[in-house]
């Protein structure tokens, strides 16, 4: 099996177990994952600057992180549709490769919000597309979703579901700690996510 499907496969499988983590019956919850991905793209368009009456600098680490939250979502819908994670796994490695050609960051992203609004759909090909233009490759997202997802889940153990979660550690947002923790890592390491969850214990302010 290629790389690429071995990632997308433990990324279905880290999206199923969080889910699950959330809460036992996601499947039959009818959660609008397609709404999250279009709300998460009018955000990340405030990171990326659409603005013409004022200069405006591309955020790119903050636009990554969008991409990965909305593969969460992306990947949530697509498990909600049915198929094996084999079936899924084929079609998103096809997609995930694809590129329209387009050029513009702006219009990409539009398409990827327009199959959310328009069809409550995951289009994997214009999220390529944003992953192109912002210098992203598969594993790349597949280094920062894990990533993502080990702190989602380190979150919901430390009480994030209840309100006594601390998101500040030391002076830092969680997340900017878990971006510098995961530049410390090796990606490919077999036990990746489990050195990760431990690093993030050992910051975890007591």
């Amino acid at each position: 099996m290629s790389t690429a499907k071995n990632q997308i496969i433990q990324m279905l499988s880290m999206q199923d177990a969080m889910n699950s983590r959330v809460s036992e019956t996601w499947r039959d919850n009818n959660y609008e994952w397609y709404r999250a991905i279009w709300v998460e793209c009018a955000e990340m368009l405030d990171h990326h600057g659409w603005k013409w009456w004022k200069h405006q600098e591309i955020d790119v680490a903050q636009v990554q992180l969008e991409l990965v939250d909305i593969f969460h979502f992306g990947l949530s819908l697509r498990l909600m549709a049915g198929g094996t994670v084999e079936e899924i796994t084929e079609t998103l490695s096809t997609e995930l490769t694809q590129n329209s050609g387009e050029q513009d960051f702006k219009i990409a992203l539009e398409n990827l919000a327009s199959a959310a609004v328009s069809h409550k759909a995951f289009d994997a090909v214009a999220l390529a597309d944003c992953m192109r233009l912002m210098s992203m490759d598969l594993n790349e997202l597949f280094r920062q979703y894990v990533g993502k997802n080990t702190l989602n889940f380190f979150r919901q153990d430390h009480g994030y579901k209840e309100g006594s979660y601390i998101k500040i550690w030391h002076g830092e947002e969680d997340n900017e700690v878990l971006a510098n923790l995961v530049n410390t890592l090796d990606a490919s390491a077999t036990d990746f996510q489990q050195q990760l969850y431990a690093a993030l214990e050992a910051k975890y302010p007591s």
